[in-house]
């Protein structure tokens, strides 16, 4: 069974709606989660049981949930919508892991809620299976991610351009609190929830922060972090709206997401980015943008006086400082390098533009880098070795460069075109490609003879160039 203590539905009525899963016709498990479930001090062999598959599937509710669909607002794309809220997700409840962490039960395509805006609140397979995928190999590499506990299938169809196979997501979460939580009642000049709401995110994530403007501080602290993990992944989240930004600093919203292969900085997969606006190299001023309507949103709490505007716009231009300082820490760490100086920003950068100059394999060259094998990544080998002396110069003993690149450097990645694989046998019935993905992608430094095509850049013929929302 599952215990919970669901401190956000004790928050008042506009916060959320009460809104029950509505049921589907023939759930079917996919995948459970049984190390997650463990962490969370749940009975994976009873959530893998038919009684635990109807909890999953959104067929039953256990004893002690408060389902909920959570309001918020959002700028997409820049442009501000007043209210979105949870229209495909329902939130069960909260759970109190044994070390005492509290985190979010959510089904994901459990059914049309009061902010479903006309949609069928479901989603369909595939998405689904790229967000377990995607969310779990972020976790095994360390960023600051929701989590998937189980997937389901529903026994029904949903229709987007065509009838497609449909499921459910049970995703585990800190909380589902975002950037456009605190806009929904900011843009109501509803001071009393802004403060409810800071108070209740600042009990849970910030316990140390004595008011708004450390709020303010501790968020963009985390998204500096995670978002410098972003980039040491060639990761592009793809719709890094205000709604899609956690402020508890964890990735959220797995959507039009994409790891690049060839690197390209301006690098842009989804299908609705016709602007890139959330290209690879744009991601950390997005996460400046979006912070500064977090810190809009708080203004009336730090003073609601220049004073405050002041402070919040000072707060918010620390995060370069932040960022800079993990970027060089994780960037350095992929070339071997402990204890990064200022000066090793140099010696990233010429790399960087070398693989962009020749459109070099992101993920291959890094891992490359311990076998001697980056180098057949290149085309214009020459240059590449004037880089090597000076890399190999700096780091001097290659085997102590070595344990800090196996630290940093994935094997392999969830590359588009494998994901694509493992969604269209599935379609057919067929899961053992995602259960052989999901087991390599989560021990990414591990190297395995019968994991070692997961390695391989895509074949001209199997470059996936968009990705699309569709969930």
């Amino acid at each position: 069974m599952i215990r919970f203590d669901n401190s956000y539905a004790r928050l008042p009525e506009g916060f959320f709606t009460r809104t029950r899963p509505t049921p589907v016709r023939d759930p079917k498990l996919i995948a459970l989660n049984r190390p997650l479930a463990e962490r969370l001090g749940l009975d994976a062999d009873w959530l893998a049981s038919p009684q635990g598959v109807a909890v999953l599937a959104g067929n039953a509710l256990p004893e002690g949930a408060e389902p909920i669909a959570q309001a918020y607002a959002g700028h997409q794309f820049g442009g501000f919508v007043p209210q979105l809220g949870d229209g495909r997700a329902v939130l069960l409840g909260e759970v109190v892991a044994p070390d005492g962490a509290r985190f979010d039960i959510q089904l994901k395509g459990a059914g049309p809620t009061p902010f479903s805006r006309r949609g069928d609140g479901r989603a369909w397979l595939g998405p689904v299976l790229r967000e377990y995928l995607v969310s779990e190999f972020m976790a095994a590499f360390g960023i600051p991610t929701t989590r998937a506990l189980a997937a389901v299938t529903t026994g029904e169809t949903v229709i987007r351009e065509t009838i497609l196979p449909g499921a459910v997501l049970t995703r585990v979460a800190s909380s589902h609190i975002r950037v456009g939580t605190f806009e929904f009642y900011a843009a109501r000049g509803d001071r009393e929830r802004l403060q409810l709401l800071a108070d209740h995110v600042i009990a849970r994530h910030y316990p140390d922060a004595a008011g708004a403007g450390d709020l303010l501080q501790g968020v963009v602290a985390r998204q500096a972090a995670t978002i410098a993990g972003w980039l040491a992944l060639g990761f592009i989240h793809g719709v890094m709206n205000t709604d899609n930004m956690s402020v508890s600093g964890e990735t959220i919203d797995y959507g039009p997401c994409a790891f690049m292969d060839g690197y390209r900085p301006d690098m842009v997969f989804s299908s609705i980015d016709a602007q890139g606006r959330y290209a690879w190299n744009e991601q950390p001023n997005i996460a400046v943008w979006n912070l500064a309507q977090f810190a809009s949103c708080l203004v009336p709490l730090m003073g609601n006086d220049d004073a405050a505007v002041t402070e919040a716009t000072r707060i918010v231009h620390s995060f370069p400082e932040f960022y800079q300082r993990e970027w060089l820490n994780r960037f350095a760490a992929k070339l071997g390098i402990g204890a990064p100086r200022p000066e090793d920003r140099a010696l990233i950068e010429r790399l960087l533009a070398l693989m962009a100059d020749q459109q070099a394999d992101f993920t291959r060259v890094f891992a490359g880098l311990s076998d001697g094998s980056a180098r057949d990544e290149f085309t214009a080998t020459d240059q590449f070795d004037a880089w090597a002396r000076d890399w190999q110069a700096r780091i001097r003993d290659l085997s102590d460069a070595q344990q800090v690149m196996a630290r940093a450097n994935p094997r392999r990645i969830p590359r588009n075109h494998r994901i694509e694989e493992v969604i269209t046998a599935a379609r057919e019935g067929d899961y053992a490609p995602f259960h052989a993905f999901d087991a390599a992608l989560r021990a990414p430094f591990e190297d395995r003879p019968e994991w070692r095509d997961y390695a391989l850049a895509p074949q001209p013929q199997e470059i996936v160039r968009r990705t699309f929302c569709g969930t």
